[in-house]
């Protein structure tokens, strides 16, 4: 499905980038028969959610080549305690490579496991923010990603978000050795997300696209992942979310997950995720629900803020071509922006209001969310009264 559109030209991309992915990547139905490709020899941690039916194919794999492995759990968010205790159970049973199968909370996990056990010390040693933001010594041992679901796009970042409830803020461990060895994306894996988890994960994956694509850290690579992926979630995230069991679908927004995550490690993010991380703090708010209430008043707050102060922005060319890539059709940007808001509503995600957030609180969201490491990547610095009023308009949104 290639994306070809009247507006593909360079536009004030980087001259000089780098671009970092997964070791080896393994893309389509079944390739989860094909996990051994990149294990090797010794005890398997095998890193799940709290649902242990999710794991059963790859286990299946596994006693097939002959492997042995030893099962954890994540039944939740993964916090400085949860990360500490598995490694635990990781070297007392020997465990030396870790493959992680689930949604963003379970892959991040296993990242942050492997990373420690190969470097000393404890999570809090490498944590950004709330932590002594040390580099990683040591690569971490082998660690493979298996998604099952398409939104988070972990499976291509170099980061692990760590949620530490007792601060009430989600942070990150960052550092480009935390790419996988290899990421396994089996659509297959993914037919059986209930419809709340395939829309706000889609959603996730959706924001991390768009948000990517107006980052003034886009690349010419990176722009023409997030071109293609655009344009898939556009059209096809509502069928997944329809009929779960339409393949189809699912190998569409599988993709578009994956070249959301490889847009985020090479081109970062914007202001509706400098939000939706310390609102995840705040808030029992799915991340990806987060992510798609405040993408559309964060749209239009950079396009009035660009207009206003930076009119010649190559963003504005970018969030015109933007409504193309959604709608198939050429027009204003204002018209991208309507249709994430239908979209968000066909997909009858609950608003911020419903997940807790009142008017008192958007002081403290706003005064995070400026110091947030994700909102670096948005196409204009918003000032303290811009986002205070995107907040309050997530308020009023249905």
């Amino acid at each position: 499905m290639p994306i070809v559109t009247a507006f593909s030209v360079v536009v004030a991309e980087q001259e000089n980038w780098e671009f970092c992915g997964p070791g080896r990547i393994l893309f389509g139905a079944g390739v989860i028969e094909r996990l051994a490709d990149g294990l090797d020899p010794g005890t398997v941690l095998l890193v799940g959610g709290k649902d242990p039916r999710h794991t059963r194919p790859v286990e299946a794999v596994l006693a097939r080549s002959g492997a042995a492995w030893k099962r954890v759990s994540v039944p939740g968010e993964p916090t400085p305690k949860m990360i500490g205790d598995i490694r635990e159970a990781a070297r007392n049973t020997g465990c030396r490579q870790v493959v992680a199968v689930g949604g963003g909370a379970v892959l991040d996990a296993g990242k942050a496991v492997a990373a420690l056990l190969a470097n000393p010390g404890e999570l809090s040693d490498y944590l950004e923010v709330i932590g002594a933001g040390r580099p990683l010594e040591n690569p971490p041992v082998p660690f493979l990603a298996v998604p099952t679901t398409s939104g988070t796009g972990s499976e291509a970042t170099r980061n692990a978000v760590i949620t530490d409830p007792d601060k009430g803020v989600k942070v990150s461990l960052r550092s480009r050795l935390l790419l996988p060895r290899l990421a396994l994306v089996d659509p297959l894996l993914t037919l059986s997300l209930p419809p709340r988890i395939t829309a706000d994960s889609g959603l996730d994956a959706l924001t991390q696209l768009i948000e990517g694509f107006l980052s003034p850290k886009s690349t010419p690579l990176t722009a023409a992942l997030a071109r293609d992926g655009i344009a898939r979630a556009g059209k096809y995230l509502i069928r997944a979310f329809r009929d779960g069991r339409e393949l189809e679908a699912r190998r569409q927004m599988s993709l578009a997950a994956l070249f959301s995550g490889m847009v985020l490690a090479n081109s970062g993010l914007g202001a509706a995720h400098g939000f939706a991380g310390p609102l995840g703090g705040m808030l029992p708010v799915p991340h990806g629900a987060a992510c798609a209430r405040l993408l559309p008043e964060v749209l239009d707050a950079n396009l009035a803020a660009l207009r206003k102060r930076v009119p010649t922005s190559p963003a504005l060319t970018r969030m015109k071509e933007l409504t193309l890539l959604l709608t198939g059709k050429e027009g204003a940007p204002e018209a991208g922006c309507r249709f994430i808001r239908k979209l968000v509503e066909e997909l009858e995600v609950r608003s911020l209001a419903e997940f807790g957030l009142t008017p008192t609180a958007i002081p403290e969201a706003v005064a995070k969310a400026s110091r947030s490491s994700s909102i670096k990547g948005n196409p204009i610095e918003l000032n303290s009264e811009e986002l205070t009023e995107i907040l309050a308009r997530c308020l009023e949104s249905p």
